[in-house]
């Protein structure tokens, strides 16, 4: 007797782990890990993909590409698609990070092609067998600033280090976009290998801060702290400026004159994905041109796709900030992944920068 209740409760069980597999019939929800850069998609179209595909969006995002890489590499996470920036993505391939995209299950990754917007063809160089990412959005860095706080004219990387503006500068919280904008402000390249270079810009962003110039390090803080008008000025990116002026008319933006970093940033899929296939759809997906346009319309970036740059309206297009001019894109510079050691010296030398005293 004890026998056939135990046979029972055991077939029970079963049924009743068959039912929550099954979502009471059905298949197992299929779900896609998405990890991205904070205020950069429109999430209505996760509503789209479901309802196209079936596949649910758990959505999550990061600040920098440094804070993504240290997430991914302590494997405390698992996602299934990522969206790093050019530099990073290089990174990943050469450390073998990245799985090799199947795009027979990417077919609208036909409908992403750069050359009609002045990209620099070494700006493609962090993938250049194509094997890995597919493109998801591109533009450049500025200065946001409130016309009515600013003293003086904004024109380069000096304001920011302007003791005019002292209290009221924000600047980024990760070690590649501050030393980058520092070393092109003296004149030298983002990717600067030269030591003597890279621990100049340090010593330069430590005056600034110990001057009392700088309010705060922030990355998507930025948003509320210039809409606002707690602060009034800080670099960031073009496609979000776009989103603050809109918010504040007060602000503007500018293409430094010493010259600028242009970033594509690009949809991969991480060694080791659990739904690489889901990943796959969910890229597939948002090559769609009438996607591409819809996403752009919230987060302000560039297509990148002559099809989805052919639905815009001609506001947009005509826009500088979100579409600079040929003159302008050849004053830029493209972020490219750095030898082991400077690596190295970029954490050492930003730590140096984060533990001097504030003014």
């Amino acid at each position: 007797m004890k026998k056939k209740i135990a046979l029972f409760l055991s077939f029970a069980m079963l049924c009743t782990l068959c039912l929550c597999l099954s979502g009471c019939g059905g298949e197992a929800k299929q779900v896609v890990n998405v990890y991205n850069w904070g205020e950069y998609i429109d999430e209505s179209i996760f509503d789209e993909f479901e309802e196209e595909t079936g596949i649910q969006v758990n959505y999550s995002t990061f600040e920098t590409n440094e804070a993504l890489y240290s997430t991914l590499k302590s494997g405390g996470s698992s996602y299934d698609v990522i969206i790093p920036s050019d530099y990073m993505i290089s990174r990943m391939i050469q450390e073998g990070m990245l799985e090799e995209l199947n795009f027979d299950n990417i077919p609208n990754a036909k409908q992403v092609d750069l050359s009609q917007f002045n990209v620099k063809s070494e700006a493609l160089a962090y993938d250049a067998e194509n094997k890995y990412s597919v493109p998801y959005a591109w533009g450049s860095v500025g200065i946001i600033y409130n016309t009515k706080k600013v003293a003086g004219p904004v024109d380069g990387w000096g304001a920011l280090f302007d003791k005019a503006n002292k209290g009221q500068v924000l600047m980024f919280n990760n070690s590649r976009d501050a030393l980058g904008l520092t070393l092109k402000y003296l004149g030298y390249s983002l990717n600067t290998t030269d030591e003597a270079q890279i621990k100049e810009a340090t010593d330069l962003l430590i005056q600034q801060k110990e001057d009392g110039i700088v309010q705060a390090y922030v990355m998507d803080q930025i948003f509320e702290k210039l809409i606002s008008g707690e602060a009034a000025i800080g670099p960031y990116y073009a496609g979000d400026a776009i989103t603050m002026i809109e918010e504040n008319p007060d602000l503007a933006f500018c293409s430094p004159k010493e010259g600028t970093n242009l970033f594509l940033d690009a949809m991969c899929i991480p060694k080791g994905a659990e739904n690489k296939e889901n990943g796959e759809a969910f890229i597939n997906f948002m090559c769609k041109p009438e996607i591409m346009v819809k996403n752009a319309d919230v987060t302000g970036y560039c297509v990148p796709s002559k099809a989805a740059y052919a639905l815009l309206d001609d506001e947009t297009k005509q826009n500088p900030i979100a579409y600079p001019s040929e003159e302008a894109m050849a004053n830029m510079e493209v972020f490219t992944n750095l030898p082991e050691h400077i690596l190295a010296l970029y954490d050492s030398e930003w730590s140096r920068l984060t533990t001097a005293k504030a003014g």
